[in-house]
């Protein structure tokens, strides 16, 4: 089963609202999915603890067992596994993209924080693994905007995902309540993203983005 890597050098990129989001997609679609939290701040399993236990689940590791938990959340049924990295930790991101089937790279569609991606472009280059920046957190309604990000994005060497999760306010709404955009605005337009994102996801990962829902106990 695919394991995605959320990483990015700089903080604010949004990684544990993307990977979150992404594991609650997978869910919504009828697979058993884990959020790993390899961030000091926890910050993932504090959203967590605020949901009482509904799914998905995440749990914390530290950077030298990731393999080792990937390894056992798969053997007890885990189908999409999302890491949920801290910013400013090399050795975190490093073990993060090695065990990774895909890296996304959350960034705001701003000149510092593109600038700060370069180290993150060179981290990618040196494992080989198939990485895309996601455009985070900026304007809905500026498309010039994202064609420039792109345009810089690809003279590091990496590839734009072609779907952005943008700035709303139902993000936050949804983080203080422990819950996710879907579950606030079901039909929203944060909702159309990130479904949009995951389906993107899936095709990158080669696997189905829904299957036949578990029958309830």
């Amino acid at each position: 089963m695919p394991t995605i890597a959320i990483i990015s050098q700089k903080g604010g990129a949004g990684k544990t609202t993307l990977a979150l989001h992404l594991a609650a997609a997978a869910e919504d679609t009828g697979h058993t999915a884990l959020v790993i939290d390899v961030d000091p701040q926890a910050t993932a399993s504090q959203w967590a603890a605020w949901r009482k236990d509904a799914p998905p689940v995440v749990i914390d590791s530290a950077p030298p067992r990731l393999a080792a938990k990937i390894e056992q959340a798969m053997s007890q049924g885990a189908e999409f596994i999302v890491i949920d990295t801290p910013p400013h930790a090399d050795s975190a991101a490093s073990a993060a993209v090695e065990v990774a089937d895909l890296v996304l790279i959350p960034c705001r569609p701003s000149a510092f924080d593109l600038a700060a991606i370069k180290t993150t472009a060179s981290l990618i280059k040196m494992r080989g693994k198939p990485a895309f920046v996601v455009f985070t957190a900026g304007s809905p309604t500026a498309p010039r905007m994202y064609e420039e990000a792109t345009q810089l994005v690809e003279s590091y060497g990496l590839n734009a995902c072609p779907h952005i999760i943008a700035d709303r306010a139902v993000f936050r709404h949804a983080a203080a309540e422990g819950k996710t955009a879907m579950e606030i605005e079901p039909k929203g337009k944060a909702s159309d993203e990130v479904r949009l994102l995951y389906k993107w996801t899936c095709k990158h990962v080669n696997m189905q983005s829904s299957r036949k829902r578990r029958a309830s106990a």
